[in-house]
């Protein structure tokens, strides 16, 4: 006898789908460190029902997007400076290890990604940087061959976002970005692993400066951040 299951939708339910929105919210900035958040506000601006927008605060909070908030409710967590540079440190390995792979195996990226990062930055869409950057990341981790890398890497991806989100409201660092990133491409493609690594080395340091920077000098005007 045939077990009885029930089709599955490939539609994400609403609770992913708000869960997304304030994620991306949250990255983006729209929804700042430390700003204070209702789940009445937030189904309305959705326009949905608060039960979606409260199964998502519980994930967002369970993954250190939101916290609670001092005396009551829920506020979005502050960016901890010391933290994201751990992140950004495991990333930065990480990184490393994959441009040296896929250099040794001369892999060629599709010129597709460095003109999706550079329109995006033409139109100022910040979102749609965020997601040029992490397909150039993710066909570097891909190429390299080994799959646990991308898997590693991935796992604080959504931290690495929101810290984007913050970098990249200074305009003077998005065209770089993709001057860096097709250096590195160029490199891999030559197969210079050396040349590969340093360059994503130095990508990845001064992205974490630049953010620790921007993160201290807001700090000292704005309480919202922790130090």
């Amino acid at each position: 006898m045939s077990a009885q299951l029930l089709q599955l939708t490939t539609t994400p339910d609403l609770a992913d789908q708000v869960y997304r929105a304030l994620l991306d919210a949250i990255s983006e900035g729209s929804l700042a460190p430390g700003q204070r958040i209702t789940q009445e506000e937030l189904a309305e601006q959705l326009a949905v029902s608060r039960q979606p927008v409260m199964q998502a605060l519980r994930l967002l909070k369970k993954d250190g997007f939101v916290q609670d908030a001092p005396g009551r409710g829920l506020q979005v967590t502050p960016l901890d400076p010391r933290w994201l540079a751990q992140v950004y440190e495991v990333r930065g390995a990480l990184d490393t290890l994959a441009v040296r792979r896929a250099a040794e195996r001369r892999t060629q990226l599709d010129p597709a990604l460095f003109a999706r990062g550079r329109e995006a930055v033409a139109r100022g869409d910040i979102k749609a940087m965020i997601d040029a950057d992490l397909a150039f990341h993710s066909a570097l981790y891909q190429a390299a061959g080994n799959p646990l890398i991308e898997q590693s890497a991935l796992l604080h991806w959504q931290h690495i976002r929101r810290a984007m989100g913050e970098a990249l409201q200074s305009s003077a660092l998005r065209e770089p970005v993709w001057d860096e990133h097709e250096a590195i491409a160029q490199a891999v493609v030559l197969g210079d692993a050396e040349r590969a690594e340093a360059l994503m080395r130095r990508h990845s340091d001064q992205a974490s400066a630049h953010l620790a920077e921007q993160l201290n000098e807001a700090a000292a005007t704005n309480n919202s951040v922790v130090l």
